[in-house]
């Protein structure tokens, strides 16, 4: 495992997204990993959105929504795989 590149600010159970706060950029078909209590898997972003909107990537210091294939939990750690 790889940098961390940020946090898991909350958690949308209905619609699986979690938001990001990220400390690195971060962009589409990147391979993270999802750490903390009871989290540990790793994903390809394959969606990611700000305000409902579509992005590409992000810069450092943006929050950001991703779909997310299991639940997450608010203080997990986000790595690049």
């Amino acid at each position: 495992m790889s940098k961390n590149i940020g946090e898991i600010e909350n958690y949308f159970s209905k619609v699986g997204v979690a938001v990001l706060h990220a400390t690195q950029e971060v962009k589409i078909g990147d391979k993270i990993v999802i750490k903390g209590s009871t989290t540990d898997f790793e994903m390809t972003i394959e969606s990611m959105q700000i305000d409902r909107v579509d992005v590409e990537s992000i810069s450092a210091g943006t929050k950001v929504g991703l779909k997310v294939p299991e639940r997450v939990i608010k203080g997990d750690l986000v790595y690049k795989a």
